[in-house]
């Protein structure tokens, strides 16, 4: 395995937040309370995690019988029992996708092993926790997964399983059908041992959030990673004065979270979240589906309303506490709230993301500060690009970069085709454009003799010849490419492979993908590859 590095300026969509961020501008620096250097700060920041012991005992004690119930590796049972005694978390995150989710799944998870390890290194013992987002409600995002075809082309597979409309993912239960989606998927995997912890994963009766864990307990068994699955109603037990307070404060809340945006657009930032003066960082569970909450002043008085289906509840604060007090098993945080209950729940030094997690964090970061006094740093996690031998071969026959890639289909055609046409005319336009230079460099010399004036105009002129000059090369390239359909071929393959739907393929392509085809073995290879201090996309070469 080679890999080197790509700054996140050359990756398509990358924000400005993120890419600020990375480099740690002073500009940035007021809404991330740490640089993405974890060294700097890990164990000054150690100190000033407060954790009492009671809730350590209760969660820890609940992540173990979670934990044993989806036959957690004696490494895990390990740091579980490293974090009853004192470790503090290495946490990272994601929706519980279909069959393991995303590739970048695997980056989370092993970037949470390689800075928790640092740590402990460093004198501050840590242990990597991966948080299931088992509450989400919007099954549309998790119910497939692309996997690669013999001819690189992706096939999604889709489980048909439900609840109702609006439920947690937790609640989404296999039925049969899952047994033929997973036999789609070994057909497509191979008869592999990442193929075979499918099986025994998803399987009949499991829910989206349990195969996942199970998915996950068997793959990062070697590094101890533990899984949390947050819906699980004990959780709410202990969480309860969180989601009292983020209702005794809601208006606090919302008006922070505005002056928070405010500040992030005057900065010429995004904000990830849309936030209102009626916005309440709680959902409710109604009739089975998920419901968020909104505020509104009634008479001088605050009132709650439940949206979705059970549009037209209204409950006064003192009735909202009373239920919360009585279920709480029935309320969730919305992505604002959920890092400040991850943290009430668990001893968390950092936490580890991407992108969209990063601008989370620099509103949430105002909430964090109301609720629990302290702000959890946010890392960039391990981002990268695999590109497998087939792929690499092409890349180097038609020399072309990955970055080449990233400028999309229609543009990577062309530039496949430039290098195709036929050599004669390949050499007269590299004739033409010599001629253009070297004539236009003595006209321009000579009028620079004539008169100054005159130079302006003769740039303007130069730019204006080189540019039809490139589009006639361009609109060549473009009939080579419609000729030639191994061209065509070629850079879908390309695509495909390493920028498929036009996005990074972290992002698309299912991880179990490459576990089933390079092994075990690559998730340790992968560990090595990551550098905590390395902040660039990197491309590795399998």
């Amino acid at each position: 395995m080679k890999a080197h590095c790509i700054p996140f300026s050359q990756i398509p969509h990358a924000t400005r937040l993120f890419q600020d961020l990375l480099a740690y501008t002073p500009q940035v620096r007021s809404f991330y309370p740490r640089s993405p250097y974890f060294h700097e700060w890990l164990k000054e920041e150690a100190e000033q995690i407060s954790y009492e012991a009671s809730r350590r005992q209760d969660v820890t004690g609940i992540l173990e019988r979670q934990n044993r119930s989806w036959n957690a590796s004696e490494k895990t049972l390990a740091n579980l029992n490293r974090l009853r005694k004192g470790a503090a978390a290495i946490v990272t995150g994601q929706q519980v996708g279909l069959f393991g989710g995303p590739t970048f799944s695997l980056y989370k998870a092993l970037s949470a092993v390689k800075l928790a390890n640092e740590a402990t290194a460093a004198g501050v013992d840590a242990v990597p926790v991966f948080w299931l987002a088992t509450y989400d409600h919007d099954l549309a995002e998790v119910n497939h997964v692309s996997l690669p075809r013999a001819d690189g082309s992706l096939e999604v597979l889709t489980t048909a399983s439900k609840d109702v409309p609006g439920a947690p993912v937790s609640s989404v239960r296999f039925d049969n059908e899952i047994n033929s989606v997973v036999e789609q998927a070994v057909g497509l995997l191979g008869d592999t041992e990442a193929s075979q912890i499918l099986r025994d994963s998803y399987r009949p009766g499991e829910t989206m959030g349990t195969a996942f864990a199970r998915f996950c307990a068997r793959i990062f068994a070697d590094w101890g990673v533990i899984l949390v699955d947050p819906s699980d109603p004990e959780f709410g037990r202990v969480v309860e004065p969180v989601y009292r307070a983020a209702i005794q404060k809601s208006e606090e809340l919302a008006g922070r979270l505005l002056t928070r945006g405010k500040a992030l657009d005057e900065a010429g930032y995004h904000q990830q979240v849309k936030v209102t003066e009626s916005s309440v960082l709680l959902f409710t569970t109604r009739q089975g589906a998920r419901m968020p909450l909104s505020r509104r002043v009634v008479a001088d008085s605050a009132e709650f309303v439940v949206d979705g289906v059970a549009a037209g509840e209204k409950l006064s604060e003192s009735e909202l506490l009373n239920e919360i007090s009585a279920h709480p098993e029935r309320f969730s945080p919305n992505v604002l709230l959920r890092p400040i209950v991850e943290d009430y729940l668990l001893p968390t030094l950092a936490y580890t993301g991407g992108a969209a997690e990063a601008a989370y964090f620099a509103q949430a970061g105002v909430v964090y500060e109301a609720l629990l006094g302290r702000v959890t740093p946010i890392l960039p996690r391990f981002s990268a690009t695999m590109i497998e031998p087939k792929a690499q071969r092409l890349l180097e026959k038609h020399e072309l970069t990955i970055g080449d890639v990233f400028e999309g289909p229609e543009a990577l055609r062309q530039r496949i085709a430039a290098k195709q046409l036929p050599r004669d005319l390949q050499a007269a336009f590299e004739a033409a454009q010599k001629s253009f230079e070297e004539n236009f460099s003595a006209v321009k010399s000579e009028l620079q003799k004539l008169d100054k004036t005159l130079v302006d105009a003769a740039e303007t002129c130069h730019s204006k010849m080189q540019h039809q000059l490139e589009k006639l090369y361009a609109q060549a390239a473009r009939a080579e490419a419609l000729k030639g359909e191994l061209v065509s071929r070629h850079a879908e393959g390309l695509s495909q492979a390493l920028y498929p739907n036009r996005g990074l393929q972290e992002r698309t392509i299912g991880g179990v993908y490459f576990l089933a085809r390079y092994g075990h073995d690559l998730l340790h290879q992968l560990y090595e590859t990551i550098n905590s201090s390395c902040h660039d996309h990197q491309v590795v070469e399998l």
